[in-house]
């Protein structure tokens, strides 16, 4: 039988959840494979990239009702059910309609967007008139979009040391001296006075750029005194150039502390981080490449040669 689409798989996968457990995702997919009576054959259908048809509805479903709250992601690969899942298969329902929620919804509308034109409605997916490059461009960004909120979820669930070699990481993976991990240090720990860590901004190491990471779940923010005690601990160190990171936001008066501080403070708040892990290749590694060709103009004008 043909494999069903991602819609058609999502409540199968919360049922698949439905004892409350945590589950591995290998374990969620024999579960809704037998549930959706899918045989060897059917699950070895496979894409063009060569991965299982089934296993990447399955990985996209739970992706998506992750992003409206149905999921959580309790540690790698592992799965269950949140409290307000269990509400919904309390009214057994006969589909799962992710709109019904705002997250999702507000994901979806970053995923989606067309262009960045002003004022542009997509086209239904029957009556869209973008050329194959737009469509695929509008796809990749769709991926990209999914992998940086993952990429944002594993990292507010990192341990705070690890997640402070993840900044000097990206740092250095930025070009922060010179691209070479040996040129920064993690400096975090009890007495830390604020600074997680130090990076050289150059080769020669004739400045240094001072590091605070703050690891926060989801809704936190970051005020201004916590800049203020940021900027403290720069006077401290005798040095004027820092860096904040952190998984949570800044509020409008932490950043308008900034603008006005002598110090030279930049701010990367979660959705930038993860932005820029993928960008630099930071926690993430290249599954497809795909060529996009066209002609050679140059080559067919020496027909007349």
């Amino acid at each position: 039988m043909p494999v069903p689409d991602k819609q058609s798989l999502m409540l199968p996968v919360l049922r698949a959840l439905a004892d409350g457990a945590e589950t591995p995702i290998s374990e969620i997919r024999e579960r809704v494979a037998a549930a959706e009576g899918l045989t060897a054959e059917d699950m070895q259908e496979m894409v063009a990239s060569g991965q299982s048809r089934f296993a990447l509805r399955v990985n996209w479903a739970i992706v998506e009702m992750k992003q409206a709250g149905l999921l959580d992601r309790v540690r790698r690969a592992n799965y269950r059910l949140t409290e307000e899942a269990g509400k919904l298969l309390a009214q057994s329902p006969t589909r799962v309609d992710l709109d019904r929620y705002p997250a999702y919804v507000e994901w979806s509308k970053k995923a989606k967007a067309p262009s960045p034109t002003k004022d542009s409605k997509p086209a239904p997916p029957d009556e869209s008139t973008d050329t194959p490059e737009e469509m695929f461009h509008r796809a990749v960004q769709q991926l990209c979009d999914a992998l940086q909120a993952e990429v944002l979820d594993r990292v507010r669930n990192v341990t705070p040391a690890f997640f402070e070699r993840v900044v000097l990481n990206l740092m250095t993976a930025m070009g922060y001296g010179s691209g070479d991990p040996a040129m920064g240090r993690v400096t975090g720990g009890s007495g830390d006075g604020g600074i997680d860590g130090t990076i050289k901004e150059d080769t020669l190491g004739l400045d240094e750029v001072y590091v605070q990471a703050k690891r926060y779940a989801a809704g936190n923010t970051i005020g201004a005194n916590d800049l203020r005690n940021f900027a403290g601990a720069l006077d401290a160190a005798g040095t004027t150039k820092g860096v904040c990171v952190t998984t949570a936001t800044f509020t409008s008066a932490a950043k308008e502390y900034v603008k006005r501080s002598p110090k030279r403070i930049v701010l990367i708040d979660g959705e930038e981080l993860a932005r820029l892990m993928v960008e630099h290749d930071v926690g993430v590694r290249t599954r497809i490449r795909r060529a996009i060709k066209r002609i050679d103009e140059d080559y067919f004008e020496q027909e007349g040669m």
